[in-house]
């Protein structure tokens, strides 16, 4: 039987895309013409045995997964997609299918993708209809978030190899000398070489290559994070195994969360900086300082000191844009966060946008009587020139009350007195009355007709 052609154009080019290199840059290590590259990534040539051996041995990748064939997987799955209702009075043969799968691969990609986005839309729209407010079974993200709530963002095996490895780091010299010993060089270059990548690892030429714009902390963090994927990865990976992810995107998710720890954990080794920590009353700006981080990188790292014998105060974080969204979400407080839509407007996190790198602090009371007392700030994304984008959000730590008398900003305050903020989880689920903040009435509670009387507060409604 005659072995079918190879073809693996988007492959490729995602490959290219991710060592940074132009096809005409690729076309000379592979010493090829630049025009056969880009017959390649259209899938208008195969891929040859030899190149693929060229492939392999120029960028040290594995050959079987190099060569694994994704066509017969892209045609199953758009298969299925195309059995969708939506699509039922449209005439699609089977033959066309598997033609348009492996002719089209790209084409196929953006068809799953956007169908996956639909069928996501889809059941959340019911789930809200439904009145269910749980992360949805096909929820990527809210599967990552509830593996790291499951472990109260705490992974001993992580922090315990990572404050070993710091230590060696240390003795290197530092974090770049230490990866110049494993044969790793780390050179900075302009954005513009870098083509919108902040970290690139150059795997043909060993060089781990940084944004020359990134300022110190990030760059810092950037070069543990490099670290954390090589060196920890066995950890890593053993936590990832040892879960079962309805997704693909979930694992991917949870394994870069990791990572991120893992950096974090060199930077901040977990007895030191616990240490340093109570030692001066979690000053965050004081902590940065103290371990070369940022003051997001330091308000992260403070959610994660859960270790038997040497716990901190358990934090909850999170991180808003300026219209509310929320990309960064750590529970260590129990502080009850609406899985869906915004969070209570008397919170002053989302005021703080108002006072950029100032920060605040707020007491806060529930309708249930828990208290919490809240840091807030802004914090800087990007920039480092005048072209380059930049975006601020705001950042938040929360704790219960009985432990903010630990933190610098509460000091002198007495958490049963202290003059706190009545806030609700969120409008739908507040039945705090008199409140002209309020944005949506609570849930199950009728509204009561106000044609010849209107109180200061959007809406009334009945007590029951």
């Amino acid at each position: 039987m005659t072995a079918r052609p190879l073809y693996l154009g988007p492959r490729i080019k995602r490959l290219r895309r991710e060592l940074g290199l132009t096809q005409a840059a690729m076309a000379e290590e592979l010493a090829i013409s630049p025009s056969y590259i880009a017959l390649i990534e259209r899938n208008q040539r195969p891929l040859t045995a030899d190149l693929l051996l060229r492939l392999a041995r120029s960028y040290k990748l594995d050959m079987a997964e190099l060569a694994a064939d994704d066509r017969d997987d892209y045609a199953r799955r758009l298969a299925a997609v195309l059995r969708d209702p939506i699509f039922a009075e449209i005439d699609l043969p089977p033959l066309e299918v598997a033609d348009v799968a492996t002719s089209f691969p790209g084409m196929t990609e953006a068809m799953l993708r956007l169908h996956g986005a639909y069928v996501r839309e889809q059941q959340a729209l019911a789930g809200l209809r439904g009145g269910g407010g749980g992360a949805l079974a096909n929820d990527p993200v809210g599967e990552a978030r509830a593996f790291i709530a499951q472990h109260r963002n705490h992974f001993a095996p992580i922090d315990t190899r990572a404050e070993a490895l710091a230590a060696e780091i240390d003795s290197s010299g530092g974090a770049a000398e230490w990866l110049r010993k494993q044969g790793v060089r780390v050179r900075s270059l302009p954005g513009d070489v870098m083509m919108g990548a902040v970290r690139r690892y150059d795997r043909h030429g060993e060089q781990l290559l940084l944004d020359d714009a990134l300022p110190a902390a990030s760059r810092a963090f950037q070069i543990a994070l490099h670290i954390a994927y090589s060196a920890l990865n066995g950890e890593i990976a053993a936590m990832v195994r040892g879960a079962s992810f309805a997704s693909k995107t979930a694992a991917s998710l949870v394994r870069r969360t990791l990572a991120g720890y893992g950096a974090a954990a060199l930077m901040m080794p977990y007895g030191r900086f616990a240490r340093a920590a109570e030692d001066c009353a979690y000053d965050i700006e004081a902590l940065a300082g103290q371990f070369g981080a940022g003051f997001e990188q330091v308000a992260h790292r403070l959610t994660t000191l859960g270790r038997p014998g040497q716990e901190g105060v358990p934090f909850f974080f999170i991180r808003v844009d300026a219209a509310g969204n929320v990309s960064k979400r750590f529970d260590g407080a129990g502080f009850p966060f609406a899985a869906h839509g915004g969070a209570c407007p008397l919170w002053r996190l989302h005021n703080v946008f108002r006072m950029p790198g100032e920060i605040a602090s707020q007491w806060l009371e529930l309708p249930d009587g828990q208290r919490f007392f809240s840091i807030l700030r802004t914090v800087v994304a990007g920039g480092g020139g005048f072209h380059r984008p930049r975006t601020t959000r705001a950042i938040a730590l929360a704790c219960a009350a009985e432990h903010a008398p630990r933190l610098i900003y509460a000091r002198g305050q007495d958490p049963r007195t202290a003059d706190a903020t009545p806030i609700g989880i969120a409008c739908r689920l507040c039945n705090r009355a008199g409140c002209i903040a309020r944005a949506e009435p609570p849930l199950g509670r009728d509204i009561l007709p106000d044609d010849y009387r209107r109180g200061a507060e959007p809406f009334s409604f009945a007590e029951s």
